[in-house]
């Protein structure tokens, strides 16, 4: 079996995939492919470091497109020299949908699985017919995506579930966190971001929004989860802050500080969908530069950037983005949610409503419910 991978969050799931292929399989596998430190715990060795190819962004790519296309191709041709039963690719689509296309017209019959859908339904929604030439199985991490391949003429898409809800227990308050949400000063949970382009563009921003929240008269603390990568550009920039936070180093502290968080002012991203499982109320915000602002306006198709309010089919979090997302608008925004009152109790409702649209209807979780699906596919590759 191969598994390709592209960044840090598809090697995540690629482990507990592996995992579970384990648990489930009737037979002992054979693992190759690309991944990062955690499918290298699980017994699977990488054709070359992850980072190699791990590059988000259309500058990024550009600049490093020359090792991209060798790393493509090295992997193409690995893969099929190897001729497994089933390619799984995870995410990445900018890489791991270049080496399977590839695959597909060197080993037409190799049965393809891409764990994690491309967002299709948000931009570029032709993608979604061209990959049924070479692509047989999407396992859809958001419950509206298998309609979406289905509406625009995609692959067969079955929805397996997030792997954020296999986390609920460490992401719910318990009494003690709880009551400390409703303290007199009480937790804001701010979060700029994990690359180094969104927290140098953002982190001024926030800092000015904390200080127009201050002056409205709300009283609070600053929790701010810090990538460790950029823990050091995090602290310099923070020193500015008229607020000073307190950094938080880890996951374990990370989703502690979710725990108790009053309120969240965060960067668009996955981390939206944690505070919302958490039942955080938040404000979200977001930057890219202006060459790359062009291209994504005329490309996105939905009305909304936030995961939870797509999910919800509401947008029931705000959203300021790209000229909107200014100092003085975001903390219009974000005060309303401190104190108890219309805006933080219909945010609150919202984000209720979040566990029965993501639940799986047979209580599975979803690397089990992946597993089940990359199985059977390599059971039924022609002879």
């Amino acid at each position: 079996m191969w598994l390709v991978a592209g960044e840090e969050s598809g090697d995540q799931l690629g482990a507990k995939l592996i995992r579970s292929l384990r648990a489930l399989s009737d037979r002992p596998l054979t693992l190759a492919g690309v991944g990062g430190d955690a499918m290298a715990a699980e017994g699977m060795e990488s054709l070359f470091p992850l980072e190699d190819v791990a590059v988000i962004g259309y500058l990024a790519v550009a600049a490093r497109i020359r090792l991209l296309m060798r790393r493509i191709r090295q992997t193409v041709r690995a893969c099929v020299a190897a001729r497994p039963d089933v390619l799984v690719i995870i995410d990445s689509p900018g890489f791991t949908h270049a080496v399977a296309s590839r695959v597909r017209r060197q080993l037409p019959d190799l049965p393809v699985v891409d764990y994690v859908s491309p967002s299709v339904w948000a931009w570029r929604p032709w993608r979604a017919k061209t990959m049924r030439g070479y692509i047989d199985h999407v396992l859809a991490l958001l419950p509206f995506e298998p309609d979406a391949h289905r509406r625009l003429g995609g692959p067969a898409c079955t929805y397996v579930g997030h792997p954020l809800i296999e986390r609920l227990g460490e992401l719910r308050p318990g009494p003690a966190e709880s009551e400390a949400r409703q303290g007199p000063s009480p937790v804001l949970a701010v979060l700029p971001g994990s690359r180094r382009s969104e927290i140098e563009r953002l982190m001024p921003i926030f800092g000015a929004t904390l200080a127009t929240v201050q002056a409205q008269g709300h009283a609070f603390t600053v929790e701010l989860p810090a990538v460790s990568r950029h823990r050091a550009l995090i602290e310099r920039l923070a020193g500015t802050w008229p607020v000073r936070p307190r950094l938080i180093d880890g996951e374990a502290d990370k989703l502690a500080t979710f725990r108790r968080a009053r309120a969240a002012l965060a960067a668009s991203g996955t981390v939206t969908l944690e505070l919302a499982l958490a039942g955080v109320p938040m404000v979200v915000a977001y930057q890219v530069p202006k060459i790359e602002e062009v291209i994504v306006r005329r490309l996105i198709q939905v009305p909304t950037i936030v995961l939870p309010n797509l999910i919800l089919a509401e947008n029931a979090i705000p959203e300021l983005i790209q000229a909107e997302c200014t100092p003085e608008r975001l903390a219009a925004a974000l005060g309303p949610l401190l104190p108890e009152g219309p805006a933080r109790a219909a945010q609150e409702a919202a984000l209720a409503r979040l566990d029965a649209t993501m639940r799986l209807p047979d209580g599975d979780d979803p690397s089990r419910s992946a597993a089940r699906i990359v199985l059977e596919a390599g059971r039924h590759r022609p002879a």
